[in-house]
């Protein structure tokens, strides 16, 4: 695992003239070297996708699904080995990463099953007034132009496959940027990729580093941004350029609610079980980890201690061992920032029921009640093992407690009245709304983004299709209909 690795250019394997390292958070050892791509080859990069744009959209959707589809089987293939390089890049516990490897590979899979059935096209009468007579409209989706793709750390392989796929299945050209602490993940789909027939050009992955970023955000021939990662960082690339289609997967805050009418001793035990566990996945960082417990004061002094006791069952330690269910987080200072948000909450009177203790990368899962409402703890995403819990009176105090927050992405709703569901649905702010389970679920096909502060557009494969590619409507003139 400590070779260099080459970067890919416009579809094939090159080699710059510095070389980064890629460390372990768990342990500092090194996993990896990577090539920088020098300036040229970036601009290399970008005139191959601009200029193969044309022929790329105009690929059979059977080449392109082929593609996809042989990606998706070789992830398969190469599961232990690819999960075992996420775990050292990115500190994530090995049982986590063979599940992201498992996420990539459907994310293929739907995307080539959607390259098969994309732009089959809608036909519209047009003769529902006279001056229509003898016309039909055919509308189609084509590409808007190439995609500058940027993915974060946290999902170093599975976020990277949802920027890639889609593009690939509506033949939209795309450059890759792979999170600099997590780059290998990345490159692993560019040697999948460069086993296909995909025209040069078509796809590049680039390990540059941030500054060298606001370069290609600014180029022209990327007109599409598909961004995760910080809403300060992501909403900084909007404003930068306005004319551009940006898709921007945010931050979030995730609320679990726990209503009165889930009051069995089996119901809070799967609710702590699952709030313990997503509180907690990936060391706390996921968007749609569970931050933030609103439970309803008729089951409130019930399910704390049962969130608690879940809590400290978690595995920590060496994220390589199966047994592990949190590991460390992607760098001493993340871990040093979740410990000065966690003092903070305490030393203004959040009350510390579990966890607290940093060691290096390393932050124990935690536990706070009390938190008051103007903390960093509850008004930001911790972006690491920290849980919140709170006591509310009824339904309308829970979903107004949700909606307190500038972040919109996911909730959970644990509740059996489907009357509930439907309300939840109506009136919490967020991208979506989990019932009887926490926000942290996420099924790749399905529409995924969030609202407020959490991001425009939705990723989930077709969806992210669509905003890759834009409406064009051929008019046809003098038909028999």
């Amino acid at each position: 695992m400590t070779s260099t690795h080459a970067f890919w250019l416009a579809g094939r394997q090159a080699t710059g003239e510095a070389t980064f390292d890629v460390t372990s958070p768990w342990d500092g050892r090194l996993v990896g070297q990577v090539s920088v791509p020098t300036d040229a080859q970036v601009e290399a990069a970008v005139a191959a996708a601009h200029a193969v744009r044309d022929e790329f959209a105009a690929t059979p959707a059977h080449v392109r699904a082929a593609a996809l589809d042989h990606v998706s089987r070789r992830l398969v293939e190469r599961t232990e080995e690819i999960a075992q390089l996420i775990s050292a890049e990115n500190g994530k516990p090995v049982k986590w990463a063979r599940g992201e490897v498992g996420r990539a590979v459907s994310v293929f899979r739907f995307a080539a099953e959607e390259a098969r059935r994309f732009n089959g096209g809608e036909a519209q009468r047009l003769d529902t007034d006279a001056g229509g007579a003898g016309r039909l409209a055919l509308t189609r989706r084509f590409p808007k132009g190439a995609v500058l793709g940027i993915a974060p750390f946290n999902f170093p392989l599975n976020l990277c496959a949802h920027k890639i796929a889609p593009a690939i299945a509506v033949g939209a050209p795309i450059i890759l940027k792979p999170a600099p602490a997590t780059p290998l993940s990345g490159l692993i789909i560019g040697e999948l990729l460069g086993e296909t027939e995909l025209p040069a050009g078509s796809w590049s992955v680039l390990p540059v580093p941030n500054d060298k970023m606001p370069a290609l955000v600014q180029d022209e021939r990327l007109p599409v941004i598909s961004f995760t990662g910080s809403d300060k960082v992501g909403y900084a690339i909007m404003d930068s350029v306005p004319r551009k289609h940006c898709t921007l997967e945010l931050g979030g805050n995730g609320a679990a609610v726990v209503l009165g009418d889930f009051a069995s001793e089996q119901d809070l035990d799967w609710a702590a079980t699952r709030i313990a566990t997503f509180s907690n996945y990936q060391g706390g960082q996921s968007c749609i980890s569970v931050q933030r417990v609103i439970a309803d004061a008729t089951v409130y002094d019930r399910l704390l201690p049962k969130i608690v006791a879940s809590v400290e069952a978690q595995v920590t330690g060496d994220p390589s061992d199966s047994a592990t269910d949190v590991g460390p987080l992607v760098s001493e200072d993340a871990a040093k920032r979740v410990e000065s948000w966690v003092d903070e909450a305490v030393q203004a009177g959040a009350k510390l029921l579990a966890g607290g203790k940093r060691d290096g990368a390393s932050y124990a899962p935690t536990v706070l009640a009390d938190v008051p409402a103007d903390s960093t703890i509850a008004c930001e995403e911790v972006f690491g093992p920290v849980l919140t819990v709170r006591k509310v009176d009824g339904e309308a105090e829970a979903f107004a407690a949700v909606n307190d927050s500038k972040y919109g992405l996911q909730a959970g709703v644990f509740t059996h009245d489907v009357q509930t569901a439907f309300r939840a649905h109506r009136a919490l702010e967020v991208g979506g709304v989990i019932i009887g389970d926490v926000p942290s679920y996420r099924a790749d096909q399905m529409p995924y983004g969030g609202a407020k502060q959490s991001g425009v557009g939705r990723e989930g494969v077709r969806f992210a299709m669509d905003d890759y590619t834009y409406e064009r409507v051929l008019v046809l003139t003098g038909l028999a209909l």
